[in-house]
């Protein structure tokens, strides 16, 4: 039974929390990929950043409808969802943008068990960890490349 370690990439394309969203989208069009991992100062895996995060970056911010009685004024919404749009479009770096707690795996996770990680947590790309250390990733093409065979 094919596995993680049998499939995977070892020679992994990443960004850090620091890389400009500009280096990041120049990254995207040289690799052609469409997520990579980001890793702090250290080195380590803290989560992944997609192009679709790139373009929500893009999305124009959705002031929130306000209502007045009485003399006041209320908004109707979150204050807290308010805040992560007004983060979002204020964003520079990939720390401002990428998803925290990535979905990994082991290098020993059978594919159809990769299959349905990245189905369920609805993931395009899985990092390997071993030891708590990053040692390759598992995408989508991965997957598909082995039905090919």
């Amino acid at each position: 039974m094919l596995t993680a370690r049998d499939i995977m990439t070892t020679e992994v394309v990443s960004v850090s929390v620091d890389t400009s969203l500009k280096d990041l989208a120049q990254k995207f069009i040289e690799t052609r990929y469409s997520n990579m991992p980001v890793l702090d100062a250290s080195g380590k895996l803290v989560g992944v950043i997609s192009e679709t995060d790139l373009i929500e970056y893009q999305r124009p911010l959705h002031i929130p409808t306000v209502m007045t009685l009485f003399d006041g004024v209320f908004a109707l919404g979150s204050e807290k969802k308010f805040k992560e749009e007004v983060d979002r479009v204020t964003a520079t770096t990939v720390g401002d943008l990428y998803s925290k707690n990535p979905v990994t795996c082991g290098p020993d996770t059978p594919v159809n068990e990769l299959a349905g990680l990245m189905s369920k947590h609805k993931v395009h790309l899985l990092p390997v960890v071993e030891n708590k250390q990053m040692i390759g990733v598992v995408a989508r093409l991965d997957l598909i490349r082995v039905m090919e065979s």
